[in-house]
């Protein structure tokens, strides 16, 4: 995949992933680890919840997401390196069986005005269902290397 540099960005363009299928295996997994909470743990116990089920965690959605991101068609050089978030927000659960894949936007492209080897970029991603139902939704910023990053020893 050819990386990408700030140049080649502009706002408007819009990149997407490839899919992958969540299973309740790796939702009880990442949550056995980090948000070992009965709604993303147990099955059973998940149907008397506030989610009437099994549903993964906002962070295993969040950490998915960025692996589509990794291996979608947005390359930028030096990889995707954030800056933080401005929005975040889980819309709907993820449940064992979704298919999830991401879209993304370029809303804004900001050279650094202090460091000329790199800037900002602004994107919105959102993390579909096979339903076209967002589960995720976020708008960040991503550090970006110029051209003129390849060109300084």
């Amino acid at each position: 995949m050819t990386q990408m540099y700030l140049e080649d960005f502009k706002a408007g363009q819009t990149y997407s992933s490839g899919q992958i299928v969540v299973t309740e295996e790796e939702i009880i997994h990442f949550a056995n680890q980090f948000d070992p909470q009965p709604f993303h743990l147990d099955p059973e116990a998940a149907k008397t919840t506030f989610f009437r089920g099994l549903a993964a965690s906002g962070w295993h959605t969040a950490a998915m997401t960025m692996k589509l991101l990794v291996g979608g068609e947005m390359a930028p050089a030096n990889g995707i390196i954030g800056a933080g978030f401005e929005s975040l927000n889980w819309p709907r659960p993820v449940r064992p069986g979704d298919t999830l894949r991401v879209f993304s936007e370029v809303l804004e492209v900001r050279p650094s005005k202090s460091r000329p080897t790199q800037g900002m970029i602004k994107v919105r991603s959102r993390t579909l269902n096979q339903n076209e139902e967002v589960v995720q939704e976020s708008v960040g910023n991503l550090v970006v290397m110029t051209r003129q990053t390849s060109t300084i020893s």
